[in-house]
């Protein structure tokens, strides 16, 4: 890493960070449409309230979406932080700039179909976001950063974007279907509840296996996840075998997370030093 920060930034590396930075103020300018605050409507009665909380038995409740302050929050700082100078020419950077641009870009274009009551194309938007935000998500495992900052700023930043935005595609894809007329091939929507949240959960478990144990994609997942539960125990389309599958899945996304990075850290405990967020 040190020989990375001796390095002289090249036309491509400000390229790069240029195109995040500006990735990045598209996407807040996004956030402030989708929110309702800059004349825009708010995401959840955009669409035929298709994303309200009460829209579908998988639609977490609105308290839920306050996690999309951190996340840009984290998206800014990491548009900030890439100018540094010793992270212009770090290879991660180089590796992982244009995929979080891309995550960007698409974050804005779901806003806009969205707000453009498109929840069709929604879909395919939120799907190519997921993908990018996985890939991102390897990227960073591949190539690791020097120190806590960097721990905190790029891979929390991604684990909890990645973890969000799974359930959020889960969510997406579920009201989608709903908007269409799809009847859930004659099963209660009961039912369809506890076979998409236990499927949500066994993503998350996925990711804590393969992360080794990160915390940011559990935290954020099992974010959206309890906000399911709470949706369906207090809101106005109740699902008491929706909420409990739903907690029964951040308990055990939990369990294996915690289970996974102390096997991580016992074989190797070098591996996630400083990693406290990844």
């Amino acid at each position: 890493m040190a020989q990375q920060t001796q390095q002289t930034a090249t036309g491509s590396d400000y390229a790069r960070m240029i195109t995040v930075a500006v990735s990045a103020v598209i996407a807040v300018v996004g956030s402030f449409i989708g929110s309702g605050a800059a004349g825009g409507t708010p995401i959840q009665d955009a669409a035929g309230g298709a994303l309200a909380a009460d829209a579908t038995v998988i639609a977490p409740g609105s308290g839920a979406f306050s996690i999309w302050s951190v996340i840009y929050a984290g998206l800014l700082a990491y548009a900030v932080w890439q100018f540094f100078p010793g992270q212009r020419t770090a290879e991660r950077h180089r590796r992982l700039g244009y995929w979080i641009a891309a995550s960007l870009i698409l974050n804005a274009a779901w806003i806009l179909s969205i707000q453009f009551d498109q929840l069709w194309l929604s879909i395919p938007i939120i799907i190519a976001l997921l993908l990018v935000l996985i890939r991102s998500f390897l990227l960073a495992r591949q190539y690791r950063g020097d120190g806590v900052i960097d721990a905190i700023i790029t891979d929390g930043t991604i684990g909890l974007y990645l973890g969000w935005v799974t359930i959020a595609t889960v969510a997406n894809i579920t009201a989608g279907l709903v908007a269409i007329g799809f009847d859930g091939f004659g099963l209660e929507p009961d039912v369809w509840g506890v076979i998409v949240i236990a499927v949500a959960g066994l993503i998350g478990v996925g990711l804590a296996l393969r992360g080794e144990g990160r915390l940011a994609p559990t935290a954020s997942l099992c974010w959206g996840i309890a906000w399911v539960a709470i949706a369906r125990l207090t809101g106005d389309l109740l699902s008491t075998p929706t909420a409990v599958t739903a907690i029964i899945a951040v308990v055990a996304v939990v369990i294996v997370t915690i289970v996974a990075r102390l096997r991580a850290t016992t074989e190797d405990p070098d591996r996630i030093p400083a990693a406290t967020v990844a």
